[in-house]
């Protein structure tokens, strides 16, 4: 997806960087899917809605190999005419978890030089989503071999050979290696935050406002959030900001409901980031309670630049950054129990918390967008030269 149709930051990264390329001279135009929110804001002409995917209603549905087929017919005709139209020096890719990932073989096979962008683990999960993909490496490979063959289009792809990789974390470079992906050309470029949040909002007398911000995604652990909220006192209130899927808010809002503080939990859907500048500022503490490896963390970092300070569980690549007692208090993924007793904790010391708010605004300092942009500029120009060399 590509904003404004998006849920999350991963999108916003990537509107970012084509704005910046865009600003310093580059012809640069995206290729996304069709899929829409509810934003009627129109598109420029650099932005082309028409890949298509089987993402409904926040997950994957199981289609058939003639329907495989159709999709990845459809997505490899599209790639080709605009790579036709447009002649481009250099392919970005970004996430390509859940579409038809044999594109990168297609540009790899055009002998195009490209990179792409890890910042989550779609070279992982998206072999196993990619419906044409997954016919040729699941146990009816060798039956549905000749398929491949048939229709022209690639049944496999060579990743290392099709891009440089260019990680968020060092943590989603050492997966890809875990799971078998021998890549030679990597670097690392830790995704920012946008100017925006390096704001620091006020401090403020502790008045148990309790923010979640993100996806609405079992993964993302905001049950562990709204148990948590079963142990503090009744003046504690949880402001869950965020959508995607609708079939985990009504989740969420069961789960409220059983503990009995369903009055204390508010969810507010998606907002763009002025709401989201206003609702850390709004918080007393940003809570980031993910049970999943997360690849690196935005909100963390945002929380930080607006003075919040922030309880999380340290997983993933978000370990890169977070630094117990310095810049956030850390606790034990999926225990409501052990987050309950971190929050009180920051609720009952004021020197903590300016300690953390301190160690917070130095840190969100360096992570910005604008670096993170010149890093993504860097890798496309660096892998141009070295083609054209």
């Amino acid at each position: 997806m590509y904003p404004p149709h998006h849920y999350g930051g991963y999108e916003l990264l990537w509107e970012s960087a084509v704005e910046h390329l865009r600003s310093r001279g580059h012809t640069a135009e995206v290729l996304t899917t069709d899929t829409r929110t509810s934003d009627a804001t129109g598109d420029p002409d650099y932005v082309h809605r028409e890949l298509r995917w089987h993402l409904r209603d926040a997950r994957f549905e199981s289609i058939g190999p003639r329907a495989a087929l159709r999709l990845a017919r459809h997505n490899h005709k599209t790639l080709e005419r605009h790579l036709r139209r447009m002649q481009p020096d250099v392919v970005a890719w970004w996430s390509m978890g859940g579409l038809t990932m044999t594109m990168l073989e297609s540009v790899r096979r055009r002998r195009l030089p490209a990179v792409a962008c890890v910042i989550d683990e779609w070279l992982d999960y998206g072999r196993s989503v990619d419906p044409w993909l997954s016919l040729f490496t699941g146990p009816r490979r060798g039956r549905l071999a000749p398929l491949g063959r048939l229709t022209g289009l690639p049944a496999s792809i060579d990743f290392d050979g099709a891009a440089t990789y260019v990680f968020a974390s060092d943590y989603l470079r050492r997966h890809a290696s875990a799971d078998g992906f021998r890549l030679h050309s990597t670097s690392l470029a830790n995704p920012g935050i946008d100017p925006a949040y390096l704001d620091p909002a006020p401090e403020r007398d502790w008045q148990w406002r309790l923010l979640y911000l993100g996806r609405l995604d079992p993964r993302k652990g905001v049950h562990t959030a709204i148990e948590a909220l079963s142990r503090l006192p009744g003046a504690a209130h949880l402001d869950i900001v965020g959508g995607w899927d609708a079939g985990e808010e009504r989740r969420l809002r069961a789960v409220a409901n059983d503990l009995g503080v369903e009055d204390r939990v508010a969810f507010h859907g998606h907002r763009e980031r002025d709401g989201l500048v206003k609702a850390y500022g709004d918080a007393d503490a940003v809570v980031f309670p993910v049970v999943w490896e997360e690849p690196w963390g935005l909100v963390p970092l945002e929380a930080m630049g607006r003075g919040r300070p922030v309880v999380a569980t340290g997983r993933g690549g978000s370990a890169e950054y977070l630094r117990a007692g310095e810049n956030c208090l850390l606790f034990e993924a999926g225990d409501g129990r052990s987050l309950a007793d971190a929050l009180q904790r920051l609720a009952d010391d004021a020197e903590l918390r300016r300690r953390l708010r301190e160690g917070g605004l130095a840190t969100a300092a360096r992570y910005t967008q604008p670096a993170f942009n010149d890093a993504v500029e860097d890798a496309l120009a660096h892998v141009l030269r070295s083609r054209r060399t």
